[in-house]
């Protein structure tokens, strides 16, 4: 495909750049065929469609997907873990670098998945969040899903201990470390967008994304439940507005 585009650079990618395929060791990653099972659930899917993974990181949800009998494109701000995608890569898999804030594909997809923070929350500032949803919406084919998941404030507020939220901005600040494949460690800070339900329905409205549900759930255990102060997750399932490109 190749026509995605890469804007200026972001703060994710050099700590991407450290981590690599290590990534893949931290226990969050491990949920992706249960996660997958259950979007293959709620989305109306048939073998061949296609999707497009935003955010795609090393490339798990889309190669499981590709594995399933689906053709899928993933794309990340990250070309360290494009590279790490494509090194595992299935067949109807494929990859490549590119900014989700700037995607250029016009009504080409089935379906779009947005997972585990992968572009959407990571791009909260100067709108970059809605720019990502805009994208989305019109890589999506009309009538087209969209299932992304998003940080709970309210779970965030009532749980994180070792953070700093911004109450002003919905912005999530913390230092960790992350390892290397070698297991060199590296201080890091992260900043994460968090939402609440209303929120992530008037964002979604605003760029012509119907909300079909909205799901609390936690890595590796998504299921059809309310969101609520436990769930650190929001999980939501869209629709593009069919009539959404007549009045624009």
């Amino acid at each position: 495909m190749g026509r995605g585009k890469v804007n200026a650079s972001h703060w994710f990618e050099e700590l991407a750049d450290h981590m690599g395929a290590a990534y893949l060791r931290y226990s969050f990653t491990k949920g992706t065929r249960q996660e997958v099972d259950f979007l293959l659930s709620v989305l109306d899917l048939e073998p061949g469609a296609r999707i497009l993974d935003v955010g795609c990181g090393p490339g798990r949800h889309a190669n499981e997907l590709a594995a399933r009998g689906f053709l899928v494109h993933g794309v990340d701000i990250s070309s360290r873990f494009v590279d790490v995608a494509r090194e595992s890569a299935t067949s109807g898999a494929t990859f490549e670098v590119a900014d989700a804030r700037a995607l250029s594909f016009d009504e080409e997809f089935d379906a779009v998945i947005c997972l585990c923070q992968g572009a959407f929350g990571l791009m909260v500032e100067d709108g970059g969040d809605e720019d990502v949803l805009r994208s989305v919406e019109r890589a999506l084919r009309p009538t087209g899903q969209l299932a992304l998941s998003a940080f709970n404030s309210y779970f965030v507020v009532k749980h994180q201990e070792d953070s700093t939220f911004d109450v002003e901005r919905g912005l999530n600040h913390e230092r960790t470390e992350v390892r290397s494949p070698e297991g060199v460690v590296k201080e890091v800070d992260l900043w994460t967008g968090c939402y609440t339900p209303r929120e992530l329905r008037l964002l979604m409205a605003r760029v012509g994304l119907d909300v079909r549900a909205i799901h609390g759930v936690e890595p590796g255990r998504y299921s059809v439940a309310a969101p609520s102060l436990e769930c650190p997750e929001h999980l939501v399932i869209a629709l593009k507005t069919p009539s959404r490109r007549l009045g624009s």
